[in-house]
Formats: structure tokens, C-alpha cells, sequence
């Protein structure tokens, strides 16, 4: 006896997609009957159409800080092992820190992108529970950050350029984690990289969250992707400091300015990568093929640069980042004025001289 087919439902909307559901929903229905039936429909399918691209349109052009962390959160966006997949000509995992084990929520491996080959990092999630649960979520354990060193210092002697992909809530906070330092184990990541002699190029595709985040984001090029979040802590961890209760998500996320346009403007980020209308989750391949000609673009632009010259460029762009100089200035000029001084900026403390460094 033949099995009864099931109808398979699509991930459940964002509660301010639902509109956009409310009229997909209709525009199926429509084309359904469409092929059942000989009369014309082709006026109320174009009507259907436009309009959900329209409405589509203005909900994303209007979305809240809150609303970019649902989208870089949805179930159905690309994850690293979507975008090993999908751009990746091949690929070859690699395996251990050579120190404790392996952490499966660092995926480290040899690609080729395009015209290039590189070393890929990147932080997986899985996509269901049985998948999360052995990734841990996307929260890596000290092996993973040091697998992910051992094999950057590979690329360095292979002279690979180096792709990271990050998509962290954050570094693993458990006990075991911290027994087996994992606070060390993130900030030589952040030391080591800063001396690797290959490009480096980081995306935050989702989630950048924290040291975790931090951990393998330093590089040449920092980008995001449009309706991804970027922060020292999240929404609802913030929330939960300040006001004793999740409920302040939403404030908080304004507040923490860690949307990728909020972060492009500050300095931190290099670039802002764009998603097809209605966000990654909806046109998944469209995004990744964005997404793989970047890259490509990138390395293009940084592989004809001097290694020198690359290293200074990398040394500079993290040592001004967010224009520190400037901020001193600001405030120092501001509490001059308060109190009715003539302070030209030349005889401003520089932010070296204010923490006695030089």
C-alpha cells in the first residue's frame, strides 16, 4: 500500500512577517487554482504579485534593531555548512586542536571559492535538534578557537588566504569551558591574528556574538550581512543586566547599536553586505551567491597587496576603529567649553597620553 503523502509546512513567519505570509499565503492559493482551472487569473496573480513585493518592501525597509536579530535568528537562514555547500567548489574538513579534541561547532577545513583557495572557519549551529545539541549550538568550547589557530597557522605556512564565517550567540560560558580556558584561549586568537602573513576576511552572517564572535573575526576585511547583529552581549542578555528581566529585548537592542548599518557608520565593520528583499532566509541561494562573489572580490583586492603593507592596514584599521581620536576630542572640547575655556585640539591629550601609553 502506498504511503500517504505529507504536506510539508514552511518555517512559521516572524510575527512582523505575517502580513507578508497573510498575502503569500493567497498568491498560492491563487496559482494553485490557477493550474486546476481554464479560466483567466493571470490579473488577480499579477495584483497578488506586486503586491506582496511591495508590501515586502516597505515592512524590510522599516525593520527595528529587534526585528534584524529575529531575521539573523530565523530557522530557514543559511548557516556555515549551507554556505560550504553551496560555495565551495570542494572542501575538506579538518579535524582537532592537537591539544584536547575536537569542538564540532567550529567548522575548519580547505575550500576553493571561486578562484581561490583558502582555509574556511566557521562557526556551525546545525539545524536540528539532534545537530544543535552536537554543535552545542554554535557556542564554541577553548578546543574550538584553538582548532581554529592551529589550522590559521596552517594557512599561514601553506600561504592560504583565510575565510571566517561567524554565527555565534557566544563562546560556550560553562564551567568545563572555563577550566579549559577559554577566556585565553579567545584572546590569543585575537593576538595571533593580527601577525598572519595571509589575507583574512571576515562575514558575520547571523549571530556575532560577543568574544565568541570576536575570536575569529580579526581580519582585513570585516563585513556583515544586512540583518545581521554584531554586539558584546545580546539583546536579552543586556536586558537581563539592566532591567532584571528579558522583557526589555527590544530597548536594549536599540540601545546597543548592533545592526550592520549602526556598526558600518562607527567604524567597526568595513562593509555591509545586502540581502535579497525579505532577508537571507527567503532566497537563500540568491544570498549566497551575494555573498561568494564578495569574497571573491575581496581577496582579489587583498591578495595584490604587500604583506607588509596588509599587516600595517590590519594594525591601523583595529587600532582606530570607532574613531577614538575623534570621541577624546569631542569630549574633551565639550568640557572645555562647559567651563568657558579657549582649548584649541592641538593641546588636546592624545588616547595614548590619557591611558600612559608611549
Amino acid at each position: 500500500m502506498a504511503k500517504k503523502k505529507t504536506k510539508t509546512s514552511s518555517p512559521a513567519a516572524l510575527p512582523f512577517e505575517q502580513p507578508i505570509e497573510d498575502v503569500r499565503s493567497r498568491l498560492t492559493e491563487l496559482e494553485e487554482l490557477a493550474a486546476q482551472t481554464t479560466h483567466d487569473l493571470s490579473e488577480e496573480l499579477a495584483f497578488y504579485r506586486e503586491r506582496l513585493e511591495r508590501l515586502t518592501n516597505e515592512i524590510y525597509s522599516e525593520l527595528s534593531s529587534w526585528n534584524r536579530v529575529q531575521v539573523a535568528r530565523h530557522p530557514n537562514r543559511p548557516l556555515t555548512t549551507d554556505y560550504i555547500s553551496n560555495i565551495c567548489d570542494d572542501w575538506v574538513e579538518l579535524f582537532g586542536d592537537g591539544v584536547f579534541g575536537d569542538d564540532s561547532a567550529m567548522a575548519t577545513g580547505l575550500a576553493t571559492i571561486g578562484r581561490h583557495k583558502v582555509l574556511l572557519i566557521g562557526q556551525r549551529k546545525g539545524r536540528d535538534t539532534k545537530e544543535r545539541l552536537a554543535c552545542n549550538f554554535g557556542s564554541a568550547h577553548p578546543e574550538g578557537y584553538r582548532k581554529a589557530l592551529r589550522k590559521m597557522k596552517m594557512a599561514e605556512r601553506m600561504g592560504l588566504p583565510i575565510v571566517c564565517l561567524i554565527n555565534t550567540p557566544g563562546a560556550y560560558p560553562g564551567v568545563a569551558a572555563e577550566e579549559r580556558g577559554q577566556a585565553r584561549a579567545i584572546a590569543e586568537n585575537i593576538h595571533e591574528m593580527f601577525g598572519l602573513k595571509v589575507p583574512i576576511v571576515c562575514l558575520v552572517i547571523g549571530e556575532g556574538g560577543s568574544g565568541g564572535a570576536l575570536g575569529i573575526a580579526i581580519g582585513d576585511k570585516v563585513a556583515m550581512m544586512e540583518n545581521a547583529w554584531y554586539s558584546v552581549i545580546s539583546p536579552e542578555g543586556c536586558a537581563s543586566i539592566l532591567w532584571h528581566s528579558a522583557e526589555g529585548k527590544e530597548k536594549a537592542a536599540e540601545a546597543l547599536k548592533l545592526t550592520a548599518s549602526d556598526l558600518l557608520g562607527f567604524g567597526i565593520v568595513d562593509e555591509v553586505v545586502p540581502e535579497p528583499v525579505g532577508g537571507a532566509h527567503a532566497h537563500p541561494k540568491d544570498a549566497m551567491q551575494i555573498v561568494k562573489g564578495k569574497i571573491e572580490s575581496w581577496l582579489d583586492e587583498l591578495l595584490a597587496m604587500p604583506a607588509d603593507l596588509m599587516l600595517e592596514a590590519r594594525y591601523q584599521k583595529f587600532r582606530h576603529i570607532a574613531q577614538v581620536q575623534s570621541s577624546v576630542e569631542s569630549q574633551a572640547l565639550g568640557a572645555a567649553s562647559h567651563r568657558g575655556v579657549d582649548t584649541p585640539a592641538s593641546r588636546l591629550a592624545s588616547p595614548s597620553e590619557i591611558h600612559g601609553e608611549g
